[in-house]
């Protein structure tokens, strides 16, 4: 298995818990970005920097992602495609995305998409917590746990 890591949004908060993930299982991990991104210094972890522009970063992980693979992503679009290639999704709280929740997530995400275009203003997400750490380390390690061999 191979890590992923959607780079330009991920959480600085989440870096360590990510990095003792890593080293701890000898995991293989490629963030993708289109700036530099560094999660620490590891051996694991190798970088990609791709072209600014929509979805390019999201591009390039869609195009190396395998079965059984896992993203950590915030970006639910992204999220689909990679559950549509047999491998999984986490986002930065916790939400561990597979093809029994995914288009649920993602029909709620267009329908708010929905919303705000038509003028409606919406509330954005809520600020990022310790709850939300503690959640993203805990089904990170339940994760790896079940799929890391």
């Amino acid at each position: 298995m191979t890590l992923y890591v959607d780079g330009d949004a991920f959480v600085n908060t989440l870096k360590p818990i990510l990095l003792r993930a890593i080293e701890r299982l000898n995991l293989t991990t490629v963030v993708v970005s289109n700036k530099k991104i560094t999660l620490g210094s590891s051996r694991q972890v190798s970088y990609i920097i791709v072209d600014s522009g929509a979805d390019k970063a999201d591009d390039m992980i869609v195009t190396m992602v395998q079965d059984d693979d896992l993203v950590i992503t915030a970006d639910i679009p992204l999220a689909d495609r990679i559950v549509t290639k047999n491998a999984y999704a986490l986002d930065h709280r916790g939400e561990l995305f597979c093809k029994h929740n995914i288009k649920h997530h993602l029909a709620m995400r267009n329908l708010l998409e929905e919303i705000r275009d038509s003028g409606v203003k919406t509330q954005g997400p809520a600020p990022f917590t310790k709850r939300d750490a503690h959640q993203f380390a805990n089904q990170l390690n339940s994760f790896l746990a079940k799929h890391f061999k």
